[in-house]
């Protein structure tokens, strides 16, 4: 027991036992009870009334007993309670530049509390606190300055806090302003203060991640040309950069995302971010990022405009040739489809070629004689039997490849 409460039945237990048996019979039953007089029992942990004296007792027993290896438990921290929070908020609110300092300190212990625990992220999204974030978020686009004290800590307390709720989506569902912000944070330039700046851009992504998951159809379909470029260049310079690598999966995440509405596809890949998903696959990027840089060149070459990308890249075939039965199913799976797209579509007598001194045509037969799901080697045949007239006498492949099944 290391902090010591006591309940309004007269019961003293551990805050954190406690306050989890309340939030779990608030989840399953209309009301609580108390584990041993079960009697009622208030759902308000602002009614758990700190046991000093047991907690001291408790303290002088680990004193006593620290040369067989106890350690004194730590004096806890008051609880927070709502009152505490809004008073943070109202300081968040306040637009006078006078009192822009207590703005900062408010939103530093904001971030603070919300790191500690779950239930005080779950305190502070009751009362409101995302709408006071995005307020802010919003007034420091409008100041134009990135660097402006309070960002970082309102990203990050926007992403801990963020819960799908009715009340949460009505504020961030569509908002044009909230997402304009983010774009200009994405945009900015990174030669000073680059890790301070990186950070911020990685929290920033996390936000607008959490924005697009509950927009509307039709904000999603019209999104602005401006709103992909801004992703791309975040891709573009964070493509190597440890610290960048989550905020790169969330921006493949959200292109593949927006990757239904055919005029998503083309916005996308007029951003050049074909040319930055190859450089970024060179690198030799963890799994889950080759899985999503794949997944999203296969969505984009069904565009002819995305072959065409893809194919002025001196390194694309060799690539999702290499990659191709190296690394996981998923990405044979894309780098098939990928083939097949180029095959069918834009299949010059120069594409062909290029296939074969990559080794792409040999990589296919492999494909037809390893152990591949049906689907995948049913694709396989099919590519091979539509230019097996140009590839079958070609020295650059091995007779014994081509063996039909």
């Amino acid at each position: 027991m290391k902090d010591p409460v006591t309940t309004v039945t007269g019961i003293t237990y551990d805050r954190e036992s406690i306050e989890m048996w309340l939030f779990t019979a608030e989840e399953e039953a209309a009301t609580a009870m108390c584990p041993v007089t079960k009697q009622p029992l208030p759902k308000d942990n602002e009614l758990l009334t700190p046991n000093h004296m047991l907690r001291r007792l408790i303290q002088a027993w680990c004193i006593f007993n620290a040369e067989k290896g106890v350690d004194r438990i730590p004096t806890p921290k008051y609880p927070m309670n709502k009152s505490n929070i809004l008073r943070l908020i109202r300081l968040v609110n306040n637009n006078s530049n006078n009192d822009q300092q207590l703005c900062v300190d408010a939103l530093k212990k904001m971030n603070d509390l919300v790191s500690e625990n779950e239930k005080n992220r779950k305190c502070m999204e009751e009362v409101g606190a995302i709408k006071a974030i995005i307020g802010f978020i919003v007034r420091s686009y409008k100041y134009g300055k990135l660097l402006i004290p309070g960002l970082e800590e309102a990203l990050r307390i926007f992403h801990l806090i963020w819960n799908p709720t009715h009340e949460s989506k009505n504020h961030v569902k569509d908002n044009h302003e909230l997402v304009q912000a983010i774009l200009w944070i994405l945009k900015q330039d990174e030669t000073k203060n680059n890790c301070h700046v990186l950070i911020i851009k990685t929290h920033a992504m996390m936000v607008v991640k959490d924005v697009i998951e509950v927009s509307s159809s039709s904000f999603l379909s019209g999104l602005d040309p401006e709103f992909f470029q801004g992703i791309v260049h975040t891709l573009r310079k964070n493509s190597i950069n440890y610290i960048s690598q989550q905020a790169t999966k969330t921006a493949l995440q959200l292109l593949i995302g927006a990757c239904p509405w055919g005029r998503n596809r083309l916005k996308i890949v007029e951003s050049g971010v074909i040319f930055e998903l190859i450089e970024l696959e060179l690198t030799n990027p963890e799994k889950r990022v080759s899985e999503l840089v794949f997944c999203l060149l296969a969505h984009l070459c069904v565009l002819a405009d995305g072959r065409a990308k893809f194919l002025e890249h001196a390194a694309g075939i060799a690539l999702v040739t290499k990659r191709t039965l190296r690394i996981c199913a998923t990405i044979d799976d894309s780098a098939i489809q990928i083939l097949g797209l180029i095959s069918k579509f834009s299949a010059t007598n120069e594409v062909l070629l290029e296939m074969l001194r990559v080794g792409a045509v040999s990589k296919i037969c492999m494909v037809m004689q390893a152990d591949c799901e049906v689907h995948l080697k049913k694709k396989a045949r099919e590519i091979l039997r539509a230019h097996s007239r140009v590839w079958s006498n070609s020295p650059c492949i091995q007779i014994y490849l081509l063996t039909r099944q």
